[in-house]
């Protein structure tokens, strides 16, 4: 019997720190991914002056970089803090398109290594240079970074249900619940209970906060002039 209530905080705890490991791997590998996906993917291998003129050309825009990358690392990050923020289906559905985001900057790491590579060839062959394409060491993180990505966020679509949820008191509070809460003055309130309600935005002489059966303000002097 005494070792049950332990079990609970144990289990907690595994969870707790589950969580911990996911979103740690799911913010070092968006981050890497995005980063690398503004780098080139590789460079030109041209020998001669052309071959020089042709490694200018490229390197001096993002014809060789892989801004699809960044974008779907960026949508798979801004989607694990919205998870942390949300409850219920809204949480599980965003998590999936975390999910989502990730394998489509894995896939545009894949289409990097045959349109980069394509690029480096037209450019090499329209100045007449002869060469070749070298791998960067960027691509290399950028496609190791997107894996890890996926896997990380799908292990967050599949351990989103026990992880801990913000708490409702968090929540913005309703017009219903703010009016609900607070409590008529009646004839007998004191000068405090005036400032009070006066510091909490009420306006104790109003007839929609006064209490059930009080004269609204101004109705003896329209009694008078009848």
């Amino acid at each position: 019997m005494p070792a049950q209530p332990s079990a609970q905080p144990s289990t907690r705890s595994r969870a707790r720190s589950r969580m911990g490991g996911v979103v740690v791997l799911v913010l070092a590998s968006g981050a890497l991914a995005a980063v690398a996906g503004g780098k080139p993917a590789a460079s030109a291998t041209g020998d001669g002056a052309a071959g020089t003129v042709a490694e200018l050309t490229l390197t001096s825009g993002d014809a060789l970089a892989m801004p699809a990358v960044t974008s779907f690392a960026l949508v798979a990050l801004a989607s694990l803090g919205v998870v942390l923020v949300t409850r219920g289906r809204v949480r599980r559905g965003v998590a999936v398109l975390g999910l989502l985001a990730a394998l489509g900057s894995a896939a545009a790491v894949v289409q990097a290594w045959w349109g980069v590579r394509s690029t480096i060839r037209d450019t090499l062959a329209s100045v007449g240079a002869d060469g070749g394409v070298a791998t960067s060491g960027w691509y290399l993180v950028a496609a190791a970074s997107s894996v890890v990505l996926v896997l990380a966020t799908a292990a967050v679509v599949r351990l989103v249900p026990t992880w801990p949820e913000m708490g409702s008191r968090y929540d913005a509070p309703t017009g219903a619940t703010t009016r609900a809460a607070r409590t008529p003055l009646d004839e007998g309130a004191s000068s405090m209970d005036l400032w009070k309600a006066l510091d909490e935005g009420e306006d104790p002489t109003s007839e929609a906060d006064a209490a059930p059966g009080t004269p609204a303000r101004g109705s003896e002097g329209s009694d008078r002039l009848d």
